[in-house]
């Protein structure tokens, strides 16, 4: 179910290809193509198929000079031409270092069907209505290890609060149909909510 309203000004942006005006409705937030010096956390909607538009990359460095928090999400990853990592590579080479906090796992079928946690190494499935969470095999873990040890890398370089302080920007894939991603996505807001100054 879409996201409650909360108090971050959170904006959208991305090309249209990549739906971000169905990202910007579920999540209670306003879809923009101009730079948004008041907003508290910026997501750029992301494409694999369709690649990143000037005019996004123009965006993305407009909000450099006032270290908005930024994130990037990837969408229509069911279409299967192109994936997440795609995405991601796509995204560090136009915008800037990005980080995965999670990576997709895919069904038999190749469709995305679950997350694993590079921090947690546990999987969460969402091909089952209460998103089962069980820790990874040890066969995951040899397949991730390299990405996790990057991950928690760049996590100590930059600190505990480096996303919330705008210097860390993790990319997320998000699947709304199939509640894929979104509860992460929420808990990046929630941070952001919690490092506002009137935050008890």
């Amino acid at each position: 179910m879409p996201t409650p309203s909360s108090r971050v000004r959170v904006h959208i942006y991305g090309h249209e290809s990549a739906d971000p005006q169905h990202v910007a409705t579920y999540f209670g937030a306003t879809l923009s193509n101009v730079v948004e010096p008041e907003s508290e956390l910026a997501i750029f909607v992301v494409d694999p198929s369709a690649g990143i538009s000037p005019e996004t990359i123009s965006l993305w460095q407009g909000l450099d000079d006032f270290q908005i928090p930024r994130m990037v999400v990837v969408t229509h990853l069911e279409n299967q031409s192109a994936d997440f990592d795609d995405a991601v590579m796509l995204a560090t080479r136009v915008f800037e270092q990005i980080v995965t906090p999670y990576l997709v796992l895919h069904d038999d079928a190749g469709f995305p069907c679950a997350l694993i946690s590079l921090e947690t190494l546990e999987i969460t499935d969402y091909s089952h209505d209460d998103h089962q969470v069980t820790m990874s095999t040890q066969e995951h873990q040899i397949l991730v290890s390299e990405f996790r040890q990057e991950y928690l890398e760049h996590i100590e370089l930059s600190g505990a609060n480096a996303f919330a302080a705008g210097l860390l920007f993790p990319a997320v894939p998000l699947w709304i149909e199939k509640d894929l991603g979104v509860n992460i996505i929420r808990n990046y807001i929630d941070e952001i909510e919690k490092a506002l100054p009137s935050s008890s």
